[in-house]
């Protein structure tokens, strides 16, 4: 088993500060975010855009209003909506600011979270909400992610408390041996933690180039579960659809399902990648073929 106490790196610290900062949430102004009624857009980039998709899934199922998900590039010009939700934590990405800046004459209420109150989304977006408390100097982003996640689900009337209690013993416990040295790693997710899902895989990729793999766990029989087999994992994030465990288990593969909040055992799978990346000879807090903040020429 890995312990993985050592942290030396900048990232190791942001990961186990979550929980600290998953309660801070609470002192939060929450005033500009989504109204009940409101009809959302929610959008980023990368790390963003997977958090969007899982909260936009938490808001209608909590009954908040219909809300949509969407790379920030990719949002569809001449939709409607009530509000639209920009989610970036350097407050720099082109993209993000390039849509901020086309809704500005059509009238649509905006609002960013951000955790840089000196970038230009201060004055692009009608109203930001700054957490600046769980700002990042890693590329890879772990505590911010996961601190407006927090925020939005306590926004939502959720408890956090539950899944600050098992980030905490997620933190505490060693890793396995196994997700060190695994092959190949599918994350699975089911409603909002089919964002999780999605987040997870990049988090390996990007800590320690990791082949992985990202699915909604009931698409995961129609052609994914044929990677399965010795050496390679299938994580699930939530509660598995009865029998999967049976059928991933018998191609040899092997299942974890934790039981725990998913956005708690998203920690643990940050925790893997870094240590998946030390065990490679890489530096998690310089990934490679990455930057901190995607800035585009022009």
């Amino acid at each position: 088993m890995t312990d993985g106490t050592a942290g030396t790196t900048r990232t190791e610290a942001e990961i186990a500060s979550q929980p600290d900062c998953w309660r801070r949430v609470a002192e939060v102004p929450a005033g500009a975010l989504p109204r009940r009624g409101e009809r959302v857009a929610v959008v980023g980039c990368g790390t963003s855009w997977f958090i969007a998709q899982a909260y936009a899934a938490l808001r209608e199922r909590a009954g908040h209003g219909e809300t949509d998900a969407f790379a920030a590039s990719e949002a569809p010009a001449g939709r409607s909506y009530d509000r639209v939700l920009a989610l970036t934590r350097s407050g720099t990405t082109t993209e993000v600011l390039e849509l901020l800046e086309r809704l500005r004459p059509t009238g649509t209420p905006t609002t960013a979270i951000t955790a840089d109150p000196s970038t230009p989304v201060m004055t692009l977006a009608d109203e930001v909400v700054v957490l600046d408390f769980a700002d990042e100097e890693s590329v890879v982003q772990t505590r911010f992610a996961t601190t407006q996640l927090a925020l939005l689900r306590a926004h939502l009337g959720e408890d956090v408390s539950g899944a600050i209690a098992d980030a905490e013993r997620v933190l505490a416990e060693p890793l396995p041996d196994e997700l060190i040295s695994a092959e190949q790693f599918t994350f699975l997710g089911r409603g909002w933690t089919y964002g999780l899902a999605l987040e997870a895989a990049l988090k390996m990729r990007e800590a320690c180039r990791a082949w992985t793999e990202s699915y909604p766990a009931m698409e995961y029989r129609h052609g994914p579960i044929s990677i399965a087999g010795p050496g390679r994992i299938t994580w699930m994030l939530g509660e598995a659809p009865g029998g999967l465990r049976g059928e991933v288990e018998a191609t040899g593969g092997s299942f974890v399902e934790s039981g725990l909040d998913p956005m708690a055992e998203l920690v643990r799978v940050q925790r893997v990648a870094v240590a998946r990346a030390r065990a490679a000879g890489l530096d998690p807090d310089r990934p490679m073929h990455l930057t901190r903040s995607v800035i585009l020429p022009g």
